[in-house]
């Protein structure tokens, strides 16, 4: 290792004296960053911290190391960095790194207010930041006072680029032809399309979900087409709720809460087009439901249901309406349970059941 000056030795010592603290507010920070991101319910692709090794000090300070009057000035010493998914993010991140945090603006840096127009390149937002005074109330935590470290946020994409780039050029130390550069250039600008495109997608799928919701509420269920998204907001209004609690009081049996998305390949396969048609098809064999499940607990001494045990018997009932008969019974338990050797058996008992009460009902 080359000598380093006399000052930038001093540096280099004060480093070494103080890793072990800067080591501390490293686990400090992270769990700092990933406790506030739990609470505000921010997802991110990682949360990363790291201190400078020696190796890098040293060559940092062999540049410029007369640039700094001591340790403190080097902002980089301890560097942590979040990875978001979406653009969008990034600014939701800040303003809560905002609130955690006191922040340097005059050493802090945005750099996607800085690209250019006509060249493109990772783009990120740095922070310099000490912790709060809130922060440094307890004894043990008086030592971290004035210390500042740097607090990067960018994509995934943007990270993408920011090392394959470092991979490519800076880290080789070798000059890259302008040939290969604008190669890189037009690269990252796809990167930076699909990151943009990503965040637009994710906004308007979050439109479509409120729309969605909306219309549900107001009960304008033929106006929104059947899909996996639809069919949780219907169900997320509970309409098989009075149907379950008349067929749980048979036995003052409890109700057990199941997921019901299974469900939604089955109205499909009715000829189900909009959330109207599965009202409609609910309602008019929901009578028929109840009395089938009355006669299927009516001698059990069964205390807990299924909260699809409504509308699983909708969907036998509307079966055998329908004609579809033990071979469309054994369709509908391959396609909730799997297919197995049970199903034809579960189809032939269920068929009987079924069958003999709407030809009591018909008669």
């Amino acid at each position: 290792m080359e000598l380093l000056d006399p000052h930038s030795s001093l540096i280099l010592d004060e480093y070494r004296t103080r890793l072990p603290m800067y080591n501390e507010l490293q686990d400090k920070i992270e769990s700092m960053l990933r406790d506030e991101l739990a609470k505000n319910e921010l997802e991110v692709t990682a949360v990363e911290t790291r201190v400078k090794t020696e190796k890098s000090l040293v060559g940092k300070l062999k540049l410029k190391g007369q640039k700094y009057a001591s340790l403190s000035d080097i902002t980089d010493i301890l560097g942590a960095r979040i990875i978001t998914y979406y653009t969008d993010d990034v600014d939701r991140i800040a303003a809560m790194t905002e609130r955690m945090f006191d922040i340097d603006w005059d050493d802090s840096v945005d750099k996607r207010r800085l690209h250019q127009l006509d060249s493109f390149g990772y783009n990120s937002l740095h922070y310099v930041c000490r912790l709060p005074e809130s922060a440094l109330a307890a004894p043990e935590m008086q030592k971290f006072r004035g210390i500042r470290f740097e607090l990067q946020l960018r994509t995934t994409l943007q990270h993408a680029w920011a090392a394959i780039n470092h991979d490519t050029g800076y880290k080789t130390g070798i000059e890259i032809p302008r040939e290969y550069l604008r190669q890189m250039n037009r690269l990252a600008g796809m990167l930076e399309l699909a990151d943009d495109e990503f965040s637009r997608i994710r906004t308007e799928i979050n439109d479509y979900r409120r729309r969605v919701q909306q219309l549900v509420q107001n009960g304008k269920l033929d106006d929104v087409m059947l899909d996996g998204e639809t069919f949780k907001s219907y169900f997320d209004i509970r309409p098989l709720d009075a149907l379950n609690k008349r067929i749980a009081a048979i036995n003052q049996a409890e109700i057990q809460e199941v997921p019901l998305m299974g469900y939604m390949p089955v109205f499909v396969a009715f000829g189900c087009k909009t959330l109207g048609d599965v009202d409609r098809l609910i309602k008019k064999y929901s009578i028929d439901a109840y009395r089938l499940a009355r006669h299927q607990l009516g001698n059990t001494g069964i205390d807990i249901i299924s909260s699809a045990v409504g509308l699983q018997n909708i969907c036998i009932v509307c079966i055998v309406h329908q004609g579809g008969g033990k071979i469309g019974l054994r369709r509908l338990f391959n396609a909730l349970n799997g297919e197995n050797s049970n199903n034809e058996m579960l189809a032939e008992i269920t068929y009987q059941q079924a069958a003999e009460l709407i030809n009591a009902k018909e008669r």
